[in-house]
């Protein structure tokens, strides 16, 4: 096992992953778009809004005659029609005259301005008084206030919101131009690993990596297909990664958690024509003993085979593994995902490798604290009872009780 010793910082990895990308484009209707990753620039073909309309109830003028208009001195107009929803009004508003409008009725001809209703007091059904004098276009949206045709509203790599699919509908765009869903196959291995409808004996466990790993994979816009559990033999275990890897744009091994599986997945990966090893061993716990290797161009990824390692890796690298494989550019916000806090008690490293440990968040007073989750090395229940991921960095002692940390969330 000497080759495990040949470590590469989490910061290399990711640098390796970087060498992947989208596998395809194709084109999906709006009602298929959500959370799907823009292929090329989406720019807006019109104008929105496509006319000047009004954004309160009252009355549409020009605002020049409101200038002076007060309580004590109201100004007096002649009310020469109403808008109609829906509809582009067939008059003008001449000097001295006011049009009832409603919120989102297109402004008529000769008004600049919409005063609202609140400082509009008829007087009888054709003369009105105003108390407040409006400034030009107050209580008006131009067309193209919101964006003007020509206009790129969203880049390449953004992955679309519903926010923005309602925005793509507003500017009459129906269908979008997107990367196409990576396939990830997943591939189990070790003779002590079981299907998860099967009933445990002495010393099966379930194959809780399978779901874990597969729900990674939609989390973040990849289609995942199981390829099976492997036994701890050569040649069906070739098989199954060969089939893996020709059907798939991506394949991750979860090992079994003996030696004797970890070797056995690099033997079959480098008997593979074309595999090329990355990464054999990264200076991070947990999840020390990772495979990052290329097959036919495809991101092959071994993963320690206990539980909560394999989720962290998840985390740590697969992640950003996905969001490439999926066409995404760098996080649409900053900082999102993280959480800033206050450690709860001290946390002691060895040192010489980077350690994620899993916290849950407490607040009180306001202040947010980190609150380390500790349990047997493999308990999945420590992933569970976490909220999110705190990184005590390479080299270091440990953190202390009170220092600030980033919480890297779970859920985001």
């Amino acid at each position: 096992m000497e080759s495990f010793f040949k470590l590469v910082t989490c910061e290399r990895a990711l640098e390796h992953l970087k060498g992947f990308g989208p596998i395809g484009r194709e084109s999906v209707s709006l009602d298929d778009a959500l959370d799907r990753v823009c292929s090329e620039d989406v720019t807006a073909p019109e104008n929105l809004p496509g006319f000047a309309r009004s954004t309160m109830d009252g009355y549409a003028v020009r605002a020049r005659d409101t200038f002076g208009a007060a309580e004590t001195l109201p100004a007096f107009f002649e009310v020469c029609g109403e808008v109609e929803m829906g509809r582009a009004a067939e008059f003008s508003v001449e000097p001295g005259r006011a049009a009832r409008i409603s919120t989102g009725g297109m402004l008529p001809p000769g008004a600049d301005a919409v005063v609202m209703v609140e400082y509009c007091h008829p007087l009888d059904a054709h003369t009105i008084e105003i108390t407040r004098a409006v400034s030009v276009l107050e209580n008006v949206i131009q067309a193209g206030d919101d964006v003007s045709r020509g206009t790129v509203v969203f880049r390449t790599g953004r992955r679309l919101t519903p926010q923005d699919i309602g925005f793509c509908a507003g500017l009459g765009i129906t269908g979008v131009h997107v990367f196409k869903k990576p396939k990830v196959g997943i591939v189990s291995a070790g003779d002590e690993v079981i299907p998860a409808d099967r009933p445990v004996e002495p010393g099966k466990v379930r194959d809780i990596n399978r779901y874990t790993l597969a729900a990674f994979c939609r989390r973040h816009g990849a289609v995942p297909h199981f390829y099976g559990i492997c036994p701890d033999r050569f040649e069906p275990f070739r098989e199954c990664v060969v089939r893996a890897v020709a059907e798939s744009d991506a394949v991750w091994l979860s090992g079994g958690s003996s030696v004797g599986t970890r070797d056995l997945t690099l033997q079959v990966l480098e008997s593979l024509p074309d595999f090329k090893l990355l990464v054999h061993g990264i200076s991070i716990k947990p999840g020390k003993p990772t495979i990052i290797g290329s097959c036919s161009g495809k991101a092959v990824i071994g993963l320690p085979g206990q539980v909560s390692s394999a989720f962290v890796v998840a985390e740590i690298l697969l992640t950003p593994l996905l969001r490439l494989l999926c066409g995404r550019s760098e996080d649409q916000r900053i900082g999102r995902g993280f959480l800033e806090a206050e450690l709860s008690r001290n946390l002691e490293s060895s040192g010489g490798r980077e350690e994620y440990v899993g916290v849950r968040l407490k607040e009180q007073n306001g202040i947010v604290s980190a609150e380390p989750v500790f349990g047997k090395s493999g308990l999945i229940s420590t992933m569970v009872e976490a909220e999110g991921l705190i990184r005590i960095p390479l080299n270091s002692e440990g953190l202390y009780a009170g220092q600030k940390v980033f919480v890297r969330l779970f859920d985001h």
